[in-house]
């Protein structure tokens, strides 16, 4: 398990506030304390109760569209895409029209002062400087957003960092489910395809799993969920993942190694002993995520036989009441023939993307109230902290902290302290070391070690070997 102090600084409303001049409509500023910027890096930057929040403002939106085009006059959007994007460019951008304000578009960064070599801090220190309110970036290298989060004056929203996480996705895949649904908590819902490089399938999951829903994996083969997201889903969410018996799941789930992941049947799972898995009897929803090629790399397997839903794969008697979502673009993982079944919902999901976006905006500028936002700034907890010595230890090679070196400095967050498991404060990719020195002390531990709990995280140093902790100076703890 990790440390509930640092699990609960990581989540919601510390991590992505800075100060800047912010404030939901109608609240009046303290005069011993500045407003806050919130940005949205990670779905884990918006608390449960500002997501059901979001969800009540988007209903206001979605019942009329036309009815708030003065709610964010004056104000500009900017939209930094370093990556190609449709949907959610123009959902985004189709978001501040219809909440009456411009927007700047730069769809084509590698056609701009990035291909003369200009950093992402330096781009998002002067789009934010005076051009723009709110900036929409999409970027190849995972923690881009977390990174410009740290340059930026003017609110950061994440339209996708690489496979790391999609969060507006996000937001607009649960509200879907709330819509369809009535509820998120306890439904049972089956993510398959590529879950190896979906960052809107990460971002879900986390997602879900804090709301108390059931997942059901059914990767392509050799795109399994990473073993990093599992362990965040277990060590942070307490979901607790076993094998599945996906039979009833029929041709869905046929050539797949299920996994069920749920934070609701702990003492059940425990008492568990059927060695065929854990028997899913009917879902919710199936999402279908498409082959993220862009992605892949050379030892990645083939993509050949990639699964399909079609009215054969969907005739399965536990998918009968199940919505068939897809966050889109699709390739042929979704067959046309089910485009009027009704229970497929990939193109209301997509329209739906607009109204949860203007309640996002309209938030984020200050323009709408959201019951429960901090509006006040703190001093927050840190709850990452810079590398102290060595090269970068992040095995990443699309974080941001290698893609852009000059302006990062490699940082590292804790997300649990007994045993020792470090990861990169930008893309949470776990960093691989056998032992942890001290800085102070300058010996070195087992990261099992108790005595690590009471060294300070700026004084941790990680370590490959014994050579290295010798290279150092350092020497072993029980000398």
């Amino acid at each position: 398990m990790g440390d509930p102090g640092i699990r609960d600084r990581t989540r919601g409303l510390v991590s992505a506030f800075d100060t800047a001049n912010v404030w939901p409509s109608g609240s009046a500023p303290s005069p011993s304390s500045p407003p806050v910027t919130r940005h949205l890096i990670s779905i884990d930057d918006l608390s449960l109760a500002e997501i059901r929040g979001l969800f009540a403002l988007a209903d206001q939106f979605s019942d009329d569209p036309s009815g708030f085009s003065d709610t964010c006059r004056g104000m500009i959007s900017a939209s930094l895409f370093y990556e190609p994007s449709t949907r959610t460019r123009l959902s985004f951008e189709s978001a501040m029209l219809r909440l009456g304000g411009g927007v700047l578009t730069a769809a084509e960064m590698n056609a701009s002062s990035a291909a003369k070599g200009e950093s992402l801090a330096d781009t998002v220190r002067v789009v934010g400087g005076g051009y723009a309110d709110v900036i929409v970036l999409r970027h190849p290298s995972e923690g881009a957003a977390r990174l410009a989060q740290e340059y930026s004056p003017v609110p950061v929203i994440n339209a996708g960092d690489g496979a790391h996480e999609h969060p507006t996705q996000t937001l607009c895949d649960l509200y879907n489910l709330h819509v369809e649904r009535g509820k998120l908590e306890g439904l049972d819902v089956v993510l398959a395809g590529d879950l190896k490089y979906s960052r809107t399938v990460h971002s879900f999951a986390y997602a879900l799993a804090r709301f108390g829903a059931n997942i059901v994996c059914v990767p392509q083969p050799g795109f399994e969920m990473p073993d990093y997201v599992l362990k965040k889903l277990r060590d942070e969410l307490n979901v607790e993942p076993v094998r599945a018996d996906a039979a009833r799941l029929g041709q869905l789930a046929d050539r797949s190694d299920a996994i069920y992941l749920t934070p609701q049947k702990p003492h059940q799972l425990s008492l568990f002993t059927d060695t065929k898995g854990w028997q899913v009897e009917s879902v919710d929803a199936v999402y279908m995520t498409r082959p993220q090629t862009e992605r892949y790399q050379q030892d990645d397997g083939s993509i050949e036989n990639y699964q399909t839903l079609g009215k054969q794969s969907m005739a399965a008697e536990s998918l009968r009441d199940a919505v068939v979502m897809h966050p889109l673009p699709r390739r042929d993982e979704i067959s046309s023939e089910i485009d009027e079944d009704p229970r497929s919902i990939y193109f209301k999901q997509d329209a739906r993307g607009v109204p949860i976006r203007m309640a996002l905006l309209s938030v984020l500028m200050g323009r709408m109230p959201l019951e429960g936002m901090v509006t006040e700034a703190a001093v927050p907890e840190p709850n990452s902290w810079p590398v102290g010595t060595g090269d970068n230890p992040c095995p990443n090679p699309s974080c941001v902290s290698r893609t852009e070196p000059r302006h990062v400095v490699p940082r590292f967050s804790l997300p649990s302290r007994a045993p020792m498991r470090a990861q990169c404060a930008y893309c949470s990719r776990e960093l691989a070391f056998r032992f942890v020195g001290c800085s102070t002390t300058r010996r070195y531990h087992r990261p099992d070690s108790n005595a690590l709990r009471q060294v300070r995280p700026d004084h941790l140093v990680f370590l490959d070997d014994e050579a290295q902790a010798d290279s150092m100076q350092y020497i072993p703890a029980h000398h």
